[in-house]
Order: C-alpha cells, then structure tokens, then sequence
C-alpha cells in the first residue's frame, strides 16, 4: 500500500460558509428531512425567530409576524433594527453581532454569532432587510454568497428586521415542514414571553399566564389529579402537576430556548421537588414514587448561559450571574420556599398530591415481584433469542447520549425481519422481531408488560424499563406491512406506547416506516411509488408498457431493494399528538369497545380499494 504524504498542500483553510457547509452538523445538529422535530430546518427557523425574541426581551417590538410558502421563510419582527452599516456583517462575519455587548443584549440566546450565518450559508436564497428611523437596507445571498447589495433608502416602514430564506435542497434532501412542529416551537416562544404575540400564517400565538398556560395545553383537566401550582420570581418559573398516566414529563428553557435536552436546571428541578416534598410531608418518600406522573416545567434567565452545543439543546452547570450563586441552588432555594409555602396554603392540594405519591408507592410494590421474574426471564431470553438484531453504536461520544442515527426497527414475522436485516446498517440500525400480533393493552396496567414475553423483551431492548431517559435508539420505528393487518399491528403497538411510555411518543421518537407500493421500471429505470398518484406519474414519464409490481409485505422486497428504502432518502412518518390531546381519551376511542361514534367515524372513512382504482394504461403484478 502506497504510503500517503502529508504535505503543505493537504492543508486547507476554509472560509466561514464553506466551513458551515461541509460540517453543517456542528451548527445545527442533524439534517433530517422534516419527520423529526429535532431535524435542521427547524433550528434555521430557531436560529432567526431567537435574535427577534430577543429584541422583545429587551423591551422592543411585541410582535414578530412569520409565514411558510412553497418551503420560503419569512420573519419580521418590530425590534430595533440592525443598524444598516453592520446588516451584511451580521449575517456573513462569524463573531460578529450585538450580543457580545451585554449592555445590548443582557440574557438572550444567541451568544456566539454563528445563527443567521448558518441560516445564511445554508440556504439557496437568504435575503435581509432592516427598517431603521425611516431608513432602509436590504442584501441578498446565494448559499452565503452575496449576491445583491442594495444601497440604503427611505422607507416608511416600522423598525425592525426581515428575513426570508429558502433551506438549500441538496443539503436538506426532501424536506418538508410538518405544521405541528412549528406550532409547538412558536408556543413555547409565547408561554415563556408573556405580552408577545407571534402571527404565524393566519394563527397567533399569544400567553397571558406562562408556563401555567403550557401546561394546560399539555394536558386534559379531566386527567389532572389537582389544580397546575404555578410559581414564579424574578428570573425563574415553575409548574406541576400530576395527572394518572405513567412515566415523567418535563419542559425545561433558558432564556426562551427549549432546551429538550435539558440540563443542570432540570436536574435542580427534579431533584428539589423531590427534596421539599420529603421535607413537607416528613416522609422519605422514593424519589421515582414522588415524581411518577408529574408533568412539570421550568424556565431560568441566565447571564452568559453555556450551552452543551450552538443547537442550545442541554444547559452545562454554571452560575446565575457572574460571582452569583450557582444554578442549582438558586433553583432548589426557590423551590423549597416557594412550593413549601404553597402546600401549606393549599392543604386541599397537598392531600391530593399525597394521595397521587402513595398509589404510586403501592403500584410500585405490587410490581416488584413481577418484575424481578420478568428481568430474570429477559436476561436468560436474550442469551439466545433471535428477535434482537442489535447495532453495534448506541451513544454519540459527548456525554454518552443517544446517538441521532440510531434506530430500532419494530417488525412483523421473521421474513419481514430477514429483509431489513440484510439491508440495514449495522452500525447504528437494529431489529426487533414480533411473533404474531401483539396484545391490545389499552387499560390494562403495567403488569402487562412483564407478564407479556413480547412487550417485556422489547422494553428490555429499549432499555426504557427504569426511564424513558434511557432510551437506547434515538428513533423507534414500526415496519410492518401495508394491509390490514399491519395496519393492525401498528395500533397495536401504539396503543403499547401510548399507555405505558408516553413520554417517548411525546419526545418525538416513535415513527412509522413508509415504503414503496409500486415499482415501475423498464429496462433502462426503475421508479419507486408510494401512491397511486406517483405511479400514475412513473407510468407518464417511462411511456410505453413499463413493469409495474405491487409490493404487500415487506417481506416479498429484496434486501437489495431494501436497502434504499432505509437509508438516506429513508421516509419515516412521526407519531405526532396535539399539544392537549388526552391520551385516555385518545385510546378509548380507537381501542376501547366499539361506540356508535366510531362505527361511524369507520364508516365514513372506508377506502374500498376497486372505487379509487384509477384505470391502469398497464398490468399491475402482485408480489
């Protein structure tokens, strides 16, 4: 083997949007296509929503006006302005911006100067306009290329700051926005900035009571088991509940910014609610009987917030100002007086939230046993079970958390199973194999899960047990076939997720694998459809009498063929749920006894195939 020189001319120095382009990853975490809420053309719109959250924070502007059309951004806020002789700079010069002044900016989120660059550098059309004291400056850029620099003029319009920007498509392949996403982004934005109104194509956004308000959107009334404690001071705010479903829920922000990862202010938070309610109720409660159930918020305002990564998801330890107290016992102090002083002004609450500890305390002991034989049998079960096809990484390197690519495929049968396996990527995609149909588990209890051999083996796979935190994939993906049965199947185990671990469906981690219907081809192309309309559209486009093949179970697709569908351009469709959809009710409705009501809902929305069959110019082969 040739021995490889390592000379001057290997050394390269890039400027600041090539950089951004060949690591885009750096400055925006994964690239995605859309399905995930984590996915990068959310950050881009992140990236440019926070500098007007800002201008809000600091007393200018109370409205920011946005719209999505044909996949083009816009953002105008009210704000000051970006003073017109810096608007290219500001956009175009890393480390360069107005918050590194803290007498401009003094808690805001974008610190590093890197945001409308990224934006900028990833977009195929990025284009800035500032309104300032009845002047105006407007550039254009091409992937960060300037590509237009108008000269300032007069305007009559308000001050303030206006983007536009069209995420490039060779980075961002196949992008799409799903609206829930942005809704859920754009009402954090209101929750935490009281007084703000965010018009968003024809909706607005707009909090009167905070995190109060979040969690009412998050949760159903019927559900809770006492009224949502709502405390706040000066640079912090708290809220909690608890309602009766399983597992944890928490929303976590520093200075406005969803931090999903959560951090140092999150832990606090666990951890003081556990201490005071111990100390209120002179009881050494388990911390895991204390928050079963809870559904809890936090937002902190911090000078100079260090951040795990420029995608601010996880809040790194640090103190409240500079030579203040540390973040963590700001937040315990605040919780231990504030909640403390609430629960012996509110016994009725107190009693209830009591009440809402010892079932869980009772739950937990009734499962202990259960449980101890259930991890015994997990254990010897996979010694030598086949239904775990694991990948060999797990955890990104920083922080040991869940690295973004991994992902477990849920599958039906062992020809399904076969398929993906040949064609996964061992690295970070595994397989999970169900004999059968799994059990109906709405309203049963979490016994189920360990007296079930196939929900507590992929628990166990899940590694999600003990916490939800612990998730071992990032992406959990049901693949079963499209017929009725797997349609089946896939309720199935949403119903499993929904009623035992909702917290994961809530983080955005359960997904369903779309693949093809339809593969035309002649012998020069093969097209791949997923609808009738795109093989319609295939047939048009090869002319003539193509091949056209109708694919009914994963199983019947080559692992060669496969392994297109699950890689890059893999199309994964996201369980989503409306931010105050109740589960319970949710699950009654689909897998609860048949109503009258859902008889019809069926009836209404049957799909009898020979009706919607468009006449075909060619033979349709079953496979």
């Amino acid at each position: 083997m040739a021995e490889v020189q390592y000379t001057e001319e290997n050394i390269r120095s890039l400027d600041w949007k090539e950089h951004i382009r060949l690591r885009p990853g750096m400055y925006i975490g994964k690239l995605g296509d859309g399905t995930a809420p984590d996915d990068g053309i959310y950050v881009l719109l992140k990236e440019i929503i926070d500098n007007s959250i800002d201008e809000f924070v600091m007393g200018h502007g109370k409205q920011i006006d946005i719209s999505i059309k044909d996949k083009v951004v816009t953002v105008r806020d009210y704000g000051r302005g970006i003073p017109l002789g810096s608007v290219i700079d500001c956009v175009s010069k890393i480390n360069t911006g107005g918050k590194y002044d803290s007498r401009a900016f003094q808690k805001s989120v974008g610190l590093n100067g890197v945001g409308t660059k990224a934006v900028n550098a990833l977009s195929s059309f990025f284009k800035v306009e500032s309104f300032r004291d009845g002047e105006t400056k407007v550039a254009e850029f091409d992937k960060g290329e300037l590509v237009h620099d108008h000269k300032i003029a007069k305007t009559t319009e308000r001050n303030g700051t206006k983007f536009q920007f069209n995420a490039d498509n060779t980075i961002f392949k196949n992008f799409h926005f799903v609206s829930e996403f942005i809704d859920e982004q754009l009402w954090n934005y209101a929750y935490l900035n009281a007084g703000l109104t965010i018009n968003f194509n024809g909706n607005k956004f707009v909090s009167k009571d905070g995190l109060k308000d979040l969690l009412t959107k998050k949760t159903n009334e019927a559900e809770l088991r006492y009224p949502i404690i709502h405390l706040k001071d000066t640079d912090i705010e708290i809220a909690l509940t608890h309602n009766s479903q399983y597992g944890e829920e928490y929303y976590s922000f520093v200075n406005g910014q969803y931090t999903t990862q959560g951090g140092t202010h999150l832990a606090a938070f666990k951890e003081a609610i556990v201490k005071t309610v111990r100390e209120f109720y002179k009881k050494q409660f388990e911390a895991s009987d204390i928050r079963q159930a809870i559904v809890g918020a936090i937002s902190v305002r911090v000078q100079e917030p260090v951040f795990e990564s420029q995608t601010k998801t996880k809040l790194g330890s640090q103190n409240m100002w500079e030579n203040g107290p540390s973040l963590k016992s700001f937040v315990n102090d605040f919780v231990k007086d504030k909640l403390d002083s609430f629960l012996h002004k509110n016994q009725t609450i107190a009693e209830a939230l009591l009440k809402r500890i010892q079932q869980s305390e009772r739950e937990r002991k009734d499962l202990s046993g259960i449980r101890k034989l259930a991890n015994e049998r997990a254990k010897s079960a996979n010694l030598h079970n086949k239904k775990l096809r694991d990948c060999r990484v797990h955890y990104s390197d920083e922080k040991n958390e869940v690295h973004a690519e991994t992902t477990l495929f849920i599958t039906e049968g062992d020809s399904a199973s076969g398929s993906i396996t040949k064609a996964r990527n061992p690295q970070t995609q595994a397989v999970f194999s169900l004999r059968g149909k799994p059990l109906n588990c709405y309203g049963l209890t979490k016994k189920i899960v360990y007296q079930n051999e196939e929900f507590n083996l992929l628990q166990h796979a899940l590694d999600i047990e003990e916490d939800v935190e612990n998730l071992r994939y990032n992406n959990v993906v049901i693949a079963t076939d499209a017929d009725v049965d797997g349609m089946h199947i896939r309720l199935l185990l949403m119903t499993f997720f929904l009623q035992f671990f909702p917290e994961l469906v809530k983080k955005g981690h359960l997904y369903v694998l779309n693949t093809p219907l339809f593969r035309v081809r002649d012998k020069k192309e093969t097209i791949y459809c997923y609808s009738d309309q795109e093989r319609l559209k295939a047939i048009a486009k090869l002319k003539g009498k193509p091949e056209i093949t109708r694919f009914k179970g994963l199983g019947e697709i080559s692992p060669n063929e496969f392994e297109q569908f699950i890689g890059r351009d893999i199309r994964l469709e996201p369980v989503v749920l409306k931010s105050n959809q109740s589960i319970e009710q949710l699950l009654e409705y689909y897998m609860g006894k048949n109503t009258p009501d859902r008889q019809v809902f069926i009836i209404n929305n049957l799909k009898i195939e020979k009706d919607e069959i468009i006449e075909d110019p060619v033979p349709v082969v079953e496979v």
